[in-house]
């Protein structure tokens, strides 16, 4: 099963898609998928719905995909949390979680367009594994506590401005990380318990057609889990809260690869997940 909303820019409905691929209008259940419907056991009605028959088949052709949670309250993020990547970035890996923010508003559609900060000569691409939070966690205690406050997983693309990032900002990561349309999320939301283990998934991307990213969530410094339970040591994440767990190597700032210009296309994918698709514009 997964969860989807879909329709124009502000007027997404929710859907759910069964394992054949045949897809359910869900606004019978819901009138969204945000963090209200996961806080009340939204996942398990949409599922009892699903099997009990109840929904009507959808006609969903050629209607744009949206971010597949409504309205995050918080874009909570992880830095050089590959193994490959802080070294391909010259770094330590870090001993603790590096924890910086984007603006909610940055979340957009898994195929919309991203918009290349004016001036930008340094925008960025990386695939991430994101957790969508179903439960609030505070102060967890394990890694099992921190398990079940996972509603589900999506592929996110936290792109970054690295000169905003890095040079600007004075370590100020969210100044690069904030700009509008820097963080497509998508295609669906997939229950947490139909991904049998978040540590084994095949994360891919590509720019114009050629490869650039291609890891593994077992190269995680920080596991999910881990990262669930540290951050609710020193904040409260609340249903429909993102969580994106940091990307691998072969981004553009390891030197390897020319950073993004308008009429790039980038691809992310990640196993079981789905693969999104965005084509850079001028902002």
């Amino acid at each position: 099963m997964e969860l989807l909303r879909l329709g124009a820019v502000g007027e997404e409905r929710p859907y759910v898609r069964s394992t054949d691929g045949t897809v359910y209008d869900l606004s019978s259940v819901t009138a969204d998928i945000d963090g209200a419907f996961l806080a009340a056991d939204g996942i398990a009605r949409a599922r009892t719905a699903l099997s009990e028959g109840s929904l009507p088949v959808a006609a969903v052709d050629g209607l744009r995909i949206g971010a597949p949670i409504a309205k995050p309250g918080a874009v909570v993020c992880i830095g050089l949390n590959y193994a490959a990547h802080a070294a391909e970035s010259g770094a330590e890996p870090p001993k603790n979680p590096v924890v910086f923010y984007k603006h909610p508003n940055t979340v957009v559609g898994p195929n919309d367009d991203v918009l290349v900060p004016r001036g930008s000569t340094r925008t960025d691409w990386e695939v991430e594994l994101a957790i969508v939070i179903g439960k609030t966690a505070r102060y967890l205690s394990t890694d099992e506590e921190a398990l079940a406050c996972i509603a589900g997983y999506t592929v996110s693309n936290d792109v970054s401005e690295r000169a905003l990032q890095l040079e600007v900002s004075g370590g100020q990561w969210s100044k690069g990380k904030s700009c509008e349309t820097f963080n497509p999320l998508g295609p669906a939301l997939v229950p947490a318990d139909e991904i049998a283990d978040p540590q084994a998934l095949e994360l891919k991307s590509w720019v114009n057609g050629e490869p650039r990213q291609a890891s593994n969530t077992r190269d995680m410094i920080f596991s999910v889990a881990a990262l669930v339970r540290d951050l609710s040591q020193y904040m409260t994440l609340d249903p429909g809260d993102v969580v994106n767990t940091g990307t691998p190597e072969g981004v553009a700032l390891s030197g390897r690869f020319p950073y993004l210009a308008a009429g790039d296309v980038v691809e992310c994918e990640i196993e079981g997940l789905g693969k999104q698709q965005q084509t850079l514009a001028e902002a």
